[in-house]
């Protein structure tokens, strides 16, 4: 018999034009999770990237928006240019990843819609040589899904290493200070109140990192701990980088103007009134705000220090101790110590003159006045460090409080979730299986109550699943085919209400997507379906008590995204596409004659409907007539043997789903005549018609599947 002893198979489908996401629209993505995006590389050619990097804006068409949209400011970006196959970097990502940030990007004439609408805006993070494929196509060489074709994310070790393989240009070493909206992101020689901070053997390590430009990846992560927002020219160190060299002698004047500076430093004042956070985020918040406070109070502590050597304290007994200390500032001791290389001076002379210029400070009254203001301004810093360390330890407290409250709405919660669920266990309920939001493709399997719309998520599928079809059993629901956007399957989960865990049971003979599903006699039959290449007549039924499939009567057309149902013992299938036309047949199978039996045609052409059964009566509601998606009604009466129109949905839709709760029946999702995914839900009941029901919790669901156990 047909499909006995084959092995289970996942076949790969041909990447079709996404127009529509109704048909085929399929994209290849390494679906990283957010936690594991550590980079992504957009593409470009030689007549888009001056067009990139002018507006920077970097695209992809909409099929990689899955993970575009993971994309968060600061990210680390790529451009690949098609043309000859180089990498160009390093680029940070300025904004998240959105669809048609401009939807006339690389367009000839700026009237038709972009093709590459899954956008983010860029900025460029350090200028670098472009590097050749075959420098990097070893380090992202897990990505290589073909000879010349990579998928563009990159883990956290990948784009570490990528970066490791840029040298930078000569600009990238004279001026690294992009500008983005609302934030400055440094990339220049330390030159504010957290370098003080830092060590010596730091930043001889940047000076040595500038110079030679050996590895990016350490040159970026020096940066980023330099990085210090100033919104204020007086505001932390601001002044010393207007000083050339370090006090020499003739120059007292422009070091006094730089100690002048130093002493404006202004400590950000933090808010007293801290309100308690009700959730995670701001929490975090609160734990980012205690850090910031962390580091002031390391920066006053090491100013202090060094106004208390300006000011001769006695605990310090040389003027060299001073320079020495001064000396430490990297705008300072670098070209301090290039200038007396250059002039070929040695230790000794340059102590002599730090003896001099310390002789001229002392004897001149408007420079001591202006280090007895200075030693004034550090004892209010030392204040104020004291009064942090205050604040901080209150804020700490704070977070604690706001940690135990958050645990207690949790609790509460799930106290209420749980009593949420016993009241729906006494209605029915509809099953809601896998799909597409518009975003991603869905693994979900969810519980809706329409008596008080709410949307409840249960153990999900092994993988994400649209396109695919279901049917209930007893207390098991059955899914079956499908795909996850790339892939599609022949492979059939099983999920157990009362355990609710899924388990695997025998595949079908084939991958295949968009068929029909139903049961009848204790048994569940799959009919019809295509798999990218051909479209299938084939009707194959599971027996679970023998855990296979076997096939039966074929259908007397190949459809493909039918409409199917079972009534009075016996299958009906309508409609669907047969590879040429839209169909507007219909056939029943009873299998206590053997044979399929054509029914009268519809009124009109459709494919991927919804059907369902209302008070005996055959319902199929709208879906595709070729050209677009409708919202008309035909009903079928067996008892007739014929059709009528019946009252049409306020909204046309095809690929979405039907079910059936006592006397009414619900019409869920789908893509609407612009083939835009859509949220709302209508429901029909006889002698009244179909109104709107204005349920929130669903949200846009397409190619998904609904039952109703």
């Amino acid at each position: 018999m047909r499909g006995e002893g084959k092995r289970n198979k996942t076949i790969k489908v041909p990447e079709l034009p996404s127009k529509s996401p109704s048909w085929n629209g399929y994209a290849s993505t390494k679906n990283l999770s957010n936690s594991d995006l550590g980079g992504v590389i957009f593409g470009c050619k030689h007549s888009t990237m001056a067009e990139c990097l002018s507006k920077q804006l970097f695209g992809l068409p909409s099929s990689h928006f899955s993970y575009v949209r993971n994309i968060k400011q600061g990210l680390p970006l790529f451009l690949f240019n098609y043309s000859d196959r180089k990498m160009h970097g390093i680029y940070e990502a300025a904004s998240p990843g959105e669809m048609n940030i401009d939807p006339y990007a690389w367009t000839s004439d700026g009237q038709e819609k972009t093709k590459f609408p899954a956008q983010v805006r860029i900025h460029i993070r350090i200028h670098c040589q472009p590097i050749m494929e075959s420098q990097f196509r070893k380090t992202i060489g897990d990505n290589y899904y073909q000879s010349q074709c990579f998928w563009f994310e990159l883990d956290h070790v990948q784009t570490n290493s990528l970066i490791a393989l840029f040298t930078a240009s000569p600009i990238s070493l004279n001026s690294m200070s992009p500008v983005t909206s609302g934030k400055t992101h440094h990339f220049e020689a330390l030159t504010t109140t957290t370098a003080i901070a830092k060590s010596k053997k730091e930043y001889r390590r940047l000076d040595e990192a500038k110079k030679h430009s050996k590895s990016l990846v350490d040159l970026v992560s020096v940066h980023d701990i330099a990085s210090f927002d100033s919104d204020n020219e007086d505001t932390g160190c601001g002044g010393l980088s207007k000083t050339s060299s370090c006090p020499a002698k003739g120059e007292h004047r422009e070091s006094l103007t730089a100690c002048d500076d130093l002493g404006k430093v202004n400590v950000p004042q933090s808010n007293s009134n801290v309100s308690l956070y009700q959730d995670r985020e701001n929490k975090i918040l609160s734990k980012q705000q205690i850090d910031g406070q962390k580091l002031e109070i390391e920066e006053l502590g090491v100013t202090s220090k060094m106004l208390k050597k300006l000011s001769f304290d006695p605990e310090y007994s040389t003027p060299s101790e001073i320079c020495d200390d001064v000396t430490s500032v990297p705008c300072l001791s670098g070209e301090m110590q290039e200038e007396t290389m250059l002039a070929g001076k040695s230790s000794d002379l340059v102590e002599e003159e730090n003896i001099t210029t310390f002789n001229q400070y002392h004897g001149n009254p408007e420079c001591m006045n202006i280090i007895k203001e200075l030693k004034g301004r550090t004892t209010a810093l030392e204040k104020r460090q004291v009064e942090s360390v205050q604040e901080i330890e209150q804020m700490r407290h704070v977070v604690k409080d706001s940690s135990l409250k958050v645990q207690q709405l949790e609790n509460r919660i799930e106290e209420l979730e749980s009593k949420l669920l016993l009241l729906m266990g006494s209605e029915s309920l509809i099953y809601l299986i896998g799909g597409y939001d518009g975003n991603s493709w869905l693994s979900s399997l969810d519980v809706f109550s329409p008596s008080v719309d709410m949307l409840k998520p249960l153990k999900s599928l092994s993988a994400p699943r649209s396109y695919a079809s279901s049917a209930a059993l007893y207390d098991n629901i059955y899914v079956f085919g499908g795909g996850d956007g790339s892939s599609l399957y022949n492979t059939v989960e099983c999920y157990n209400q009362k355990t609710n865990e899924w388990t695997v049971c025998s595949p079908l003979s084939c991958a295949k997507r968009s068929l029909a599903g139903t049961t009848l006699n204790d048994k569940i039959f799959a009919l019809g379906g295509g798999n990218g290449f051909e479209n299938f007549s084939d009707v194959e039924v599971f027996d679970p008590a023998l855990d296979r499939w076997i096939f039966t009567n074929p259908m007397l057309y190949k459809r493909f995204a039918p409409a199917a149902a079972d009534l009075h013992g016996a299958l009906y299938a309508v409609g669907g596409f047969n590879g040429d036309d839209f169909l507007q047949s219909g056939e029943r199978f009873d299998p206590r004659v053997g044979y399929w039996e054509r029914l009268p045609d519809a009124k009109l052409r459709r494919g991927c409907p919804s059907a369902a059964i209302l008070n005996e009566k055959l319902y199929v509601m709208g879906g595709h007539d070729g050209s677009t998606a409708v919202s008309s009604v035909e009903i079928f009466d067996p008892r007739l043997g014929s059709w009528m129109m019946g009252e049409p949905m306020n909204f046309a839709r095809g690929y979405g789903a039907a079910a059936v709760l006592a006397d009414s029946l619900f019409v869920i999702g789908g893509a609407d005549a612009s083939d835009q995914i859509i949220e709302t839900v209508e429901c029909y009941k006889e002698g009244i018609g179909w109104a709107a029901c204005g349920y929130t919790s669903i949200g846009k669901r397409c190619f998904f599947s609904a039952v109703v156990p």
